[in-house]
């Protein structure tokens, strides 16, 4: 069974307009602490530097087990996406209003982080209402 953390927070903040998979880059004891599902993804959100995408601000508590070799858990982590979707994301990234927030993060089948990525548009706070009332009544006809 592998983890699947999500950013349950996203959808109700923001309109997911597409997703991306990418690769994350992590020291050892990150791993670690990432299959035992300790991540906070409050505040976190992807950010380009120099022509490279980094996903900052992204919580991974230190390994308890790990002394000397735990790191920064809010270090910026590089994340792997080939170049022609780098160019691609650049450029809805540069639109007015438009962020990279990450939704998930999870173990591939080969066993490799991966981050789902998810470009988004803020919601008002009218909106968030209205979609919460769409939700209520959504649960509330399932159940009869």
């Amino acid at each position: 069974m592998r983890p699947t953390l999500e950013n349950r927070r996203a959808r109700h903040d923001y309109e997911i307009l597409e997703t991306y998979e990418a690769g994350i880059a992590l020291k050892g004891t990150e791993v670690k602490s990432l299959r035992e599902g300790k991540v906070d993804f409050t505040g976190s959100f992807a950010r380009f530097q120099n022509g490279e995408l980094y996903l900052e601000n992204l919580y991974i508590a230190p390994y308890e087990k790990g002394s000397y070799m735990n790191v920064d858990p809010r270090r910026p982590r590089k994340l792997l996406l080939h170049k022609h979707e780098l160019r691609r994301l650049l450029g809805k990234v540069e639109q007015k209003g438009l962020t990279l927030v990450p939704l998930k993060v999870y173990f591939n089948e080969r066993g490799y982080a991966k981050v789902l990525l998810g470009l988004a548009r803020g919601k008002k706070a009218y909106q968030k209402k209205l979609d919460d009332k769409k939700e209520a009544v959504r649960r509330a006809l399932e159940e009869l």
